[in-house]
Formats: structure tokens, C-alpha cells, sequence
């Protein structure tokens, strides 16, 4: 990594104050010529070296951004929770100067880390109870989550596997733990959805996704396979003629992790324009967080942006209450709020589900906001997202309470 770092002179900002003036519309292109200027176009575009170079520890981070107080006091006193991990690549699309850029946020540790608030759990879905095998959580009837790394190439601070992911030298799980989880499925023919995540998978190489995959593919009750990733967002060059061969072989969907419509770059456009260019089809999954995505603009441009890249909205996860998450999470009326200013405000494409993953293992449950107002009679009263009751007939249903004097 280039030594040139930002000037001393500038300010230690505080995360609670606003950035000063100097440090908006600040220009991707050059964070990378400032820090990684003598690193060939080659390099920069090979997914390994973008592995190998990432941002580490202070030392590195202090290279690339003007910390806070804040941001340097937790990554001194991080010790062994989820470690610090940003390709350089993605860190070029972080403000240096602003410790409240939408980006940084998630991925540079703030003092709230460090803070276990009421409710909060290590493994706050419970789904360490539900694992049948080592890496292989069976909690739905039909379907398994299928962890088959512990390495990603960035550690989002609000992980719900942070107690997992990034804690040994060793990439992926191995090839013992994988054959058990593969014979687990195949010995149980109610099971035909398996998503593969981890960690992230898209970090595995080419032959060893293409042997995971060929696998699954080989068990005849097995019929749906989705790749959970966030490669695409802050890996793009992940996303090679090798990959792309391997999707096509097989054919997986892909759930896709953004966040922020600043992940949208040219290179995130091609890299999925070559996913769904596989027959793949991608489904976004965005976590609400505080001072990231939590208002109705920033996420009506996000899911504006995707559906141009081909990716369809999907999921609008409420941020799980991991240890040390509450100043990263919002009230859950806040979700619904944006749903609200979405639903009727742009095309339905474009807006995603709303769910809690409810703690301790009951599994997603979709929230919306109140459209249902009540019954008259044989009416059914809805509200629609102007705010307006409407008269729906529906004699001898039961949804909603019934309403005296509607009109």
C-alpha cells in the first residue's frame, strides 16, 4: 500500500458532528490515486491482490482515513470480536474525512461496538440450535442455510455471524465439514432449497464453488440453490470469465448484500450485468442502519439503482440485535416508515420486503405498514399510500376489527 496518507493538518472530526464543507463530493478516483497510485490497472483488477491488500489494522486504516476519536480508541480496543477487513477498492468509495460517511460507518468500528445493550446475543437467531451438522442450519421445513466459509472479503459491523466469520488463519471451512453438510441434505429428501453463505462463498475459488455447487446439483430432491454474497459491492473484479463459467454451469440465483446507493459504481453495473448475463437471477438484501440508508431518499435511490443493474429488491432486513449493533440499529417504525414513502410512490419492483428475523429461531416475518383500517358490514376498509380509506366488498371475511359509522 502506497504510504502517502491524508494530510496531518486536517481535522480529528468528531462521528457526532457534521462534516465539515471539505469533506463532501469527495472523488473515488481520486482516494485511489492518492493511496494506491503506483498499483498497476492489473492489480487493481485482480480479485486476489484486492484480498491480499486489504485494510487490516489502525496502521492501515490511518493510510486511508482521518480516524476519529471514536474509530481509534475501538480499533485499539477491539482485541478478539469480528476483526477489521476493507478491500481497497471499497475503501476508495469512503469519504477520509467524514466518520459519518454512509460506507464507513459499517465497516470501521465506532465506540458503540463495544457496548452489550439489553437484548442483544452473540448469536441472537439461534442458529446454533438448529444446526443439524457442523456449517448446516436446518430451521425451515423445506430448506437449509449451508455456511460453507468463515472468510469474507469485508466484516460489516453489524454481522449476525460475527461470532463466526474472521476468527482463524483459515479460509473455508474444510472439505470433511462440507462432505457432512452435503450428505446431511442428501439423506433428507424434504429438503430442496439450500442457500450457500458463510462468510461469503464468492471468495472461494473457482473449483471449489464449482465442486460445491456440482454437488448439490447432483442431488436429485435438491431443486432451488441461491448464493448469498456482498462480492458483487465491494469486490467487483471477483467477478471473472472463470466465475462466470461456473454460474452458468450451474445456474444458482444470487441474493446480493447493498447497503448505500454509493456501491453503485460502473464496476459494480458490469460485474452484475455479467451475473444476470449467466442466466442468473440477482435479489438484493439491504440491512436498515442507522445513519446509512435510514430515510426514504437514500433508499428509494438505492432500489432505484439496483433495478437498472438488474438486481430485484428483495428483503429490507431490521439490523439483528448482535452484541454491541444499538448504535448501529434503528426502531423498527422506521422501516416501516420507508416502506410507506415507497409502496405507491415508485414502482412496486422497487420495493422490498420488510422483515424481522425474530431471536431465537422463529425465522423471518414480514412487516407492512397498516393498510388494513377495519371492517363495515360486508366491507373491508384500506388504506391506500395516499392516506385515503377505501371500500373494499368482502362478505363473510373476517380481516380487520369492525369499524362503527365508516363511510
Amino acid at each position: 500500500m502506497n504510504d502517502i496518507a491524508v494530510a496531518e493538518s486536517a481535522p480529528d472530526l468528531d462521528p457526532q458532528e457534521p462534516p465539515p464543507p471539505s469533506a463532501v463530493g469527495f472523488d473515488p478516483a481520486e482516494a485511489r490515486r492518492r493511496l494506491y497510485g503506483d498499483v498497476s490497472d492489473a492489480d487493481w483488477s485482480d480479485w486476489r491482490w484486492q484480498l491480499r491488500n486489504r485494510l487490516r489494522d489502525r496502521d492501515d486504516l490511518e493510510r486511508a482515513f482521518v480516524l476519529s476519536g471514536s474509530e481509534r480508541a475501538t480499533i485499539d480496543g477491539i482485541g478478539g470480536r469480528l476483526p477489521v477487513g476493507i478491500t481497497p477498492y471499497y475503501a476508495t468509495l469512503m469519504n477520509p474525512l467524514d466518520p459519518n460517511d454512509p460506507l464507513r460507518r459499517t465497516l470501521v468500528p465506532l465506540d458503540g461496538e463495544l457496548v452489550r445493550s439489553p437484548g442483544e446475543e452473540n448469536d441472537p437467531l439461534g442458529e446454533d440450535a438448529d444446526s443439524a451438522v457442523p456449517g448446516l442450519v436446518h430451521r425451515y421445513p423445506d430448506r437449509v442455510l449451508f455456511l460453507v466459509s468463515n472468510f469474507c472479503a469485508v466484516y460489516c459491523r453489524y454481522c449476525t455471524r460475527a461470532r463466526l466469520v474472521g476468527h482463524t488463519g483459515e479460509m473455508h471451512f474444510s472439505t470433511s465439514q462440507h462432505k457432512k453438510a452435503l450428505e446431511y441434505i442428501a439423506s433428507h429428501p424434504e429438503i430442496r432449497d439450500v442457500l450457500i453463505s458463510g462468510g461469503d462463498p464468492l471468495t472461494m475459488s473457482d473449483v471449489r464453488l464449482d465442486e460445491l455447487l456440482g454437488a448439490l446439483r447432483a442431488i436429485p430432491h435438491v431443486e432451488f440453490i441461491r448464493i448469498g454474497t456482498k462480492v458483487p459491492a465491494v469486490l467487483p473484479q471477483r467477478i471473472t470469465d472463470g466465475l462466470c463459467e461456473v454460474l452458468r454451469r450451474h445456474k444458482p440465483w444470487m441474493s446480493v448484500h447493498f447497503m448505500h446507493p454509493a456501491e453503485l459504481t460502473p464496476e459494480v453495473a458490469l460485474a452484475c450485468g455479467r451475473i444476470a448475463d449467466c442466466g442468473v437471477p440477482l435479489g438484493s438484501q439491504t440491512v436498515l442502519l442507522r445513519g446509512t440508508n435510514d430515510d426514504v431518499p437514500t433508499m428509494k435511490k438505492l432500489m432505484h439503482g439496483l433495478l437498472k443493474m438488474r438486481v430485484r429488491p428483495y428483503y429490507l432486513y431490521q439490523c439483528d440485535p448482535i452484541s454491541g449493533s444499538a448504535h448501529l440499529r434503528t426502531p423498527v417504525s422506521v422501516g416501516l416508515e420507508i416502506i410507506a414513502g415507497l409502496r405507491g410512490h415508485t414502482t412496486g419492483y422497487a420495493v422490498p420486503t420488510f422483515v424481522v428475523d425474530a431471536p431465537g429461531g422463529g425465522g423471518k416475518i414480514p412487516l407492512l405498514p397498516d393498510s388494513v383500517v377495519g371492517r363495515d358490514g360486508d366491507d373491508l376498509l384500506l388504506r391506500n399510500f395516499e392516506g385515503h380509506v377505501f371500500r373494499y366488498p368482502d362478505p363473510g371475511g373476517t380481516a380487520g376489527t369492525s369499524v362503527g359509522g365508516a363511510r
